[in-house]
């Protein structure tokens, strides 16, 4: 009498359910899958073994992804001397291996357990993922396989980068089979990760100012983290003569280097914890998860090696023009501070990266004749005063009047809203602001 075990399965005919054995088999050591036996491996036969064979690799070729045709394979054997249909699978190198119509989640993908085909847990899907793809997170095949990429269509439209689905394979969004990667996860709208900004009254975090959580596409954490940062970016104007003179008190293109180190190389393999930005009366620091790449000590780094975690990121922000390549970060970080300035810090452990931003209108500079407040408040003066001149302007006014990006545009308006200072009339495109 036969017996079911962990590489054999008994069908006594053609069933939907071979699906989920074949899925099983491909994602755990393979096995066989014998049509025309009872489960109490009694041998009846099958009576067309020729259609049977048929209905099979129809089912295996249209309803198990990725393609797993070429592990299977159906014969028919005379076992007790009837005809018996076996279907052999082997243990698949792409997988996991689920069903289509289910997706990359434990309702689609089975493994076998003992002599049955069960659910794998979220755990084990991902076990299998890093084991096909190696040590590449962002290689490997996404469990969200409907990405929202509308942002990053619409980042790429404006930077002039095509964005079809050819490009989306090219870069790596895409695997040869049209699976998403995880690269595609995180810059579409469902991205897991986030960038946390807390703006604090003192030297430590207990007295919040404000804060705000940034999510979506990585490249939309980035733009609007930078765009806040820049709004509490303190501005300490001094004069010589009768012209004044604008200081930032962290250098834009530093603040600007240290947001996209950090998203660029964090390992996002390792947690879904937050980036986190923290910006206190004196300095501002950047914390990504994920110390330094293998191989690489932070003595590297200051002296300009490059290890990319990322490469497919990088190379997608490098396409944008957001990076360079060639491990220019840091030390454009440590351009920022140039004389007689206090100097940035780097520090690296096991499982994180930090960089120390000093504040340049209170660290080690004098505060005679000079005048320091945030940005935002010196843009938000130079808004009120068109609008005094003006009595209604559109957006674009207000940005081209602050002289900041669209983002930083649209969260100065929303902080003055905040506050009662202005008005908004109308929406969307007709959109206007008046004094309060």
């Amino acid at each position: 009498m036969l017996t079911e075990d962990k590489t054999h399965e008994f069908k006594r005919e053609y069933t939907d359910g071979i699906k989920k054995s074949v899925v099983a088999f491909a994602n755990t050591d393979g096995g066989e899958i014998l049509v025309g036996v009872d489960d109490n491996g009694a041998v009846r036969g099958v009576r067309q073994p020729d259609a049977v064979i048929l209905q099979v690799g129809n089912a295996i070729r249209e309803a198990i992804r990725p393609d797993v045709t070429m592990f299977t394979d159906c014969s028919i054997r005379k076992i007790a001397g009837k005809p018996v249909v076996v279907v052999t699978v082997q243990r698949g190198t792409a997988r996991p291996y689920y069903l289509a119509g289910k997706g990359i989640r434990p309702e689609g993908v089975f493994i076998r357990h003992g002599a049955a085909s069960v659910p794998a847990s979220e755990t084990a899907i991902l076990a299998m993922i890093r084991e096909t793809a190696g040590d590449s997170y962002e290689a490997a095949r996404s469990l969200q396989q409907k990405p929202d990429l509308k942002y990053t269509a619409e980042y790429f439209s404006r930077k002039g980068v095509a964005f079809g689905a050819a490009q989306r394979k090219t870069l790596g969004l895409a695997g040869s089979d049209g699976m998403f990667t995880n690269l595609a996860l995180l810059l579409s709208a469902q991205c897991p990760h986030t960038m946390k900004v807390g703006v604090f009254g003192g030297a430590d975090k207990s007295t919040f100012r404000d804060r705000r959580e940034f999510s979506g596409s990585l490249l939309r954490q980035v733009e609007e983290a930078f765009a806040f940062v820049d709004l509490h970016n303190p501005l300490r104007s001094s004069y010589r003569g009768l012209e004044r003179q604008d200081e930032r008190g962290y250098p834009v293109e530093a603040v600007r280097e240290a947001l996209l180190n950090a998203v660029v190389h964090r390992d996002y393999g390792l947690s879904s914890a937050s980036t986190l930005v923290s910006i206190f009366p004196d300095r501002l620091e950047v914390v990504s998860v994920g110390g330094l790449v293998k191989g690489v000590s932070l003595a590297d780094i200051l002296l300009g090696v490059s290890a990319l975690r990322n490469p497919r990121l990088a190379n997608i922000f490098y396409r944008l023009n957001l990076i360079e390549t060639y491990g220019t970060g840091i030390a454009k970080i440590m351009g920022g501070y140039p004389g007689n300035a206090p100097r940035p810090e780097i520090a690296a452990s096991d499982h994180a990266f930090k960089v120390i931003l000093p504040n340049l209108t209170v660290a080690g500079q004098p505060r005679a004749a000079a005048a320091i407040m945030s940005s935002a408040d010196a843009r938000q003066e130079k808004i009120l005063s068109l609008l005094k001149a003006r009595e209604t302007i559109t957006r674009q006014e207000a940005q081209d009047a602050a002289g900041v990006s669209q983002a930083s545009a649209i969260l100065l308006l929303r902080l003055m809203l905040a506050k009662g200072v202005i008005r908004k009339t109308g929406g969307g495109k007709s959109s206007a602001y008046t004094l309060a």
